[in-house]
């Protein structure tokens, strides 16, 4: 498992929601994610929580400065588009980008960006709301639009379409520091053949220890506990030893 950062932003500034809404400004990003690394990350995750709804992309400098001094995996998100966008991020210094509503609107977008970049480069974010009983929805623009699809049958279009790995976000748990979804990661685990790490609704130690010990290949995104200064990376990290 590894211990991956999760930080979202909007206009420059770190922030963090609850079921990705009511956003509050956290710090800055480029001193966040320093921080995070002096203190033993094994990755980062950036994303820019309004890039893909405004049809924009503000992060490439952000990357650029941050990967003078930071030496861990960076996956970059938000606003990717089209091959270039992900040109881009490479050259700015990330190590991979996540993707997620372009890919709802073209799947076949993540075929010609696998066969472009390589699929250990393409991480597909999903961000899942639950919609009845054992059914889930995936949304996009940072959980603001439904897209009518089934969760399941979401899974199985990028696996075929092609990416290295899946981030699955609960929008419903997502900022409550009340526990992953176990539900959610249970009804699809089975069908997931790629690398994923899990995000959404961390809020102490007992939380993570629950998603290892029921899913082993699993690793964990957290936002809340590190930015709010609830857990220490040294803490979840000895939980992997």
């Amino acid at each position: 498992m590894r211990t991956i950062a999760r930080i979202d932003i909007k206009n420059q500034d770190v922030i963090k929601g609850i079921n990705l809404e009511g956003l509050r400004k956290i710090g800055n990003p480029e001193n966040i994610v320093k921080e995070y690394y002096l203190n033993g990350i094994d990755e980062i995750l950036i994303i820019d929580s309004v890039a893909s709804l405004y049809g924009r992309n503000n992060l490439f400098d952000l990357i650029k400065n941050i990967t003078k001094e930071i030496f861990v995996p960076i996956t970059l998100g938000g606003g990717i588009r089209s091959l270039k966008d992900i040109e881009n991020a490479l050259n700015s210094g990330a190590d991979k980008v996540a993707i997620n509503s372009k890919a709802l609107e073209d799947p076949d977008f993540l075929s010609k960006a696998v066969s472009s970049f390589g699929e250990s480069t393409i991480l597909v974010n999903i961000e899942a709301k639950k919609i009845s009983e054992e059914r889930w929805e995936p949304y996009k623009f940072c959980g603001r639009e439904k897209t009518n699809l089934n969760l399941i049958d979401w899974i199985n279009t990028i696996q075929d379409k092609g990416c290295g790995e899946i981030l699955l976000t609960s929008i419903d748990k997502e900022g409550t520091e009340t526990g992953f979804d176990i539900d959610l990661i249970t009804n699809v685990h089975e069908i997931i053949k790629k690398p994923l790490i899990v995000s959404g609704g961390c809020g102490n130690l007992n939380h993570i220890q629950e998603v290892k010990k029921r899913f082993k290949d699993v690793s964990v995104a957290v936002a809340s506990v590190l930015h709010y200064k609830i857990l220490k990376i040294s803490e979840i990290k000895k939980l992997f030893l």
